[in-house]
């Protein structure tokens, strides 16, 4: 039994997608909070239940009787330790036999802020005495494509990244590589280093974007305080916006670049390119 944490979030959706083309749907478990939001889940015989982090007496009986368990890292910033505790503990009692864990690129040593409650996770995790494999996705091309409206609407790409490169890989890369490892065997306690083939800077992503919509993209490096004060006057919520520039920053420092080539090798093809994740979301 296959279990999905978060399964309706847009990576766990790609999970569920995945794990179909490889096992049946009935022995997949979507856990979720709002099961109406997995109707279509249900639909094509995948079980669905009931389980938020933030709720742990749901996680008991979602998790009975699976063995293999995708956790998927917790949105909320500043409460996922606790949040990740209840769910390792709820395996733990449902004698799980394989934890897969998405945690972040070289969590033990990454500067990043994002990565200390993903080093305080994985510590969790070892210390349940679970097998374990923790998928350390890098970033995601998403996190780019995805809000590229206000740079075509104003011609600029914000940021304060320099001239740092990023390794990023696509939500499809990252759930394939997930799918891998808990169908496939000889993963147990491995640790997984992923990310994109081939790293771009800021400026080269404005390029590409110019070169795809036929506008003029330009990349404006700011400094860390300008580039935090233009989030928030964008809606963007302090520590959010706090977040964000410190991730520009990481990526200055190569905190966000990784050429060990793992992701392309565990899915057994090249990650989505720069020019294909520009392409899918120009035209959308």
């Amino acid at each position: 039994m296959f279990l999905v944490t978060g399964a309706t979030g847009q990576l766990g959706r790609h999970v569920i997608e995945g794990l179909l083309k490889k096992v049946p749907a009935g022995q997949i478990i979507a856990a979720v909070r709002n099961p109406q939001k997995a109707a279509d889940l249900a639909a094509k015989g995948v079980q669905v239940r009931p389980a938020d982090y933030g709720r742990p007496e749901t996680l008991a009986a979602a998790f009975a009787g699976a063995t293999r368990v995708l956790l998927i890292s917790s949105s909320e910033v500043g409460q996922r330790i606790a949040q990740h505790r209840a769910v390792v503990e709820a395996a733990r009692e449902a004698g799980v036999r394989l934890l897969v864990y998405t945690s972040i690129l070289r969590a033990d040593s990454s500067g990043l802020a994002l990565a200390a409650e993903h080093k305080a996770t994985e510590q969790l995790i070892r210390d349940s005495g679970l097998p374990f494999v923790f998928l350390r996705n890098g970033w995601y091309f998403e996190n780019y494509t995805e809000h590229l409206a206000p740079a075509l609407q104003h011609g600029a790409l914000l940021g304060s990244s320099g001239e740092g490169r990023v390794a990023a890989a696509s939500r499809a890369d990252y759930a394939a590589a997930a799918v891998e490892v808990l169908t496939g065997t000889g993963h147990e306690n491995r640790v997984y280093e992923l990310a994109g083939d081939t790293a771009f800077t800021l400026s080269e992503l404005a390029a590409e974007v110019s070169r795809q919509s036929g506008r003029s993209i330009v990349f404006k490096n700011l400094p860390p305080a300008q580039h935090q004060g233009v989030l928030e006057q964008a809606g963007v919520p302090g520590a959010f916006a706090g977040i964000l520039v410190d991730s520009d920053q990481g990526a200055s420092r190569g905190e966000l670049n990784d050429a060990s080539g793992q992701l392309g090798r565990l899915i057994g093809r090249p990650t989505t390119r720069l020019a294909d994740a520009v392409a899918t979301a120009v035209r959308h």
